[in-house]
């Protein structure tokens, strides 16, 4: 049982990940609300927090000079006592492969609502499995971000992949009288195609080559005409902890949405099936004809929920989740959703937002 005045938030509901615990600590650090997180991680093979999620939740409390107990690997049940969002300097390290963009995407809307601009300066993985990479962030998740009003700079100082991490990434975030709702429902035609195959370490840029290729092929079909540029490169061995390859698509459309899709290379996977899998996605998240892939649905519920006014957002098939981000926001917040189904394959998410607003600016 939470204590009086401290909401209870089931961890192993629906996706029952991380995720249900850093969107619950965003918001109750957002909004100065305590809670309590109990059978955390209950749908992973290895319940409980792991690393990566202890060094987010520590990341949170520093912003706001909260209160946590629980924090343990392996513990099952934490609880938060938030306090006010300070600006700063902040420094985070998973100390393994654990994703660096997942510690921003806790972090980074608590930080819209300090009383100046902040810089984080984050170590881990880069190019994580289970998590957006880097340039996904950069590329489709930031200029999206920015619609809404959410202004952050992010530097990569160094990549870091499994297992080793060691990567750096630094951000430098402003902060904000409040967001503004947003409307992506015109999805437009899709313009161009542009893209980053890489390979680090010991790795021949001949794979990256070969994933580019690769995947240009696949998109070819069915889009002749289009303009289709991927790089492909070798990461500078200064600014590398590690082997890593992996590519990463981006589809632009005549209305500025962007859509993705991703992989990253594995002992035993041909490069050529790398940059398939990662067409094949970027195929796939075209095909529905939302505004949004399936990665950034769920990203951005949290600031549909802040924002002032009603944002409403063409989507493919709801994922799980952005269930489960749906779930906490109305746990945490009074912000009102609504789903409209187009079709088998397209839906439209509406949200009225809370309007949360810095009072520290």
């Amino acid at each position: 049982m939470a204590a009086a005045g401290v909401i209870l938030i089931d961890g192993g509901a629906l996706e029952g990940g991380g995720q249900i615990l850093r969107n619950a600590a965003a918001l109750s650090c957002l909004l100065g609300q305590p809670i309590t997180v109990n059978n955390i991680r209950a749908g992973r093979s290895n319940p409980g927090l792991r690393p990566q999620h202890l060094t987010g939740l520590q990341l949170i409390s520093q912003l706001c000079g909260g209160k946590l107990s629980g924090v343990n690997v392996g513990s099952t049940e934490i609880t938060f006592h938030p306090g006010p969002i300070k600006a700063g300097s902040y420094t985070a390290d998973t100390k393994t492969a654990g994703s660096i963009c997942l510690l921003m995407q806790a972090a980074l809307p608590c930080l819209l609502f300090a009383n100046e601009r902040t810089q984080l300066s984050l170590r881990g993985g880069t190019n994580a499995e289970m998590a957006p990479q880097v340039d996904y962030t950069m590329m489709v998740f930031q200029p999206i971000a920015e619609k809404f009003g959410m202004k952050f700079e992010c530097s990569v100082k160094r990549r870091g992949y499994y297992p080793k991490g060691g990567g750096e990434v630094v951000t430098t975030s402003h902060p904000v009288k409040s967001l503004t709702a947003v409307e992506l429902i015109d999805r437009g035609n899709v313009t161009n195609i542009f893209g980053r195959a890489f390979v680090a370490g010991v790795l021949p840029i001949k794979v990256a080559h070969t994933m580019a290729q690769s995947a240009e092929r696949l998109l070819r079909v069915g889009n002749a005409g289009l303009a289709i540029k991927i790089e492909a490169l070798k990461e500078p061995e200064q600014s590398a902890v590690g082997t890593g390859t992996g590519i990463i698509l981006v589809a632009e459309t005549s209305t500025g949405c962007l859509l993705a899709g991703s992989a990253l290379g594995k002992k035993g996977v041909p490069a050529e099936k790398v940059g398939a899998d990662a067409a094949q996605m970027l195929i796939d998240n075209m095909k529905h004809g939302g505004c949004v892939d399936e990665y950034l649905q769920d990203q951005l519920i949290l600031l549909m929920a802040l924002a002032r006014g009603k944002s409403r957002v063409l989507c493919g098939p709801i994922t799980l989740h952005t269930e489960t981000a749906i779930h906490v926001a109305k746990l945490l917040t009074q912000a009102k959703f609504n789903r409209e189904k187009l079709s088998d394959m397209s839906n439209i998410i509406e949200c009225e937002g809370i309007g949360l607003e810095n009072t520290q600016v």
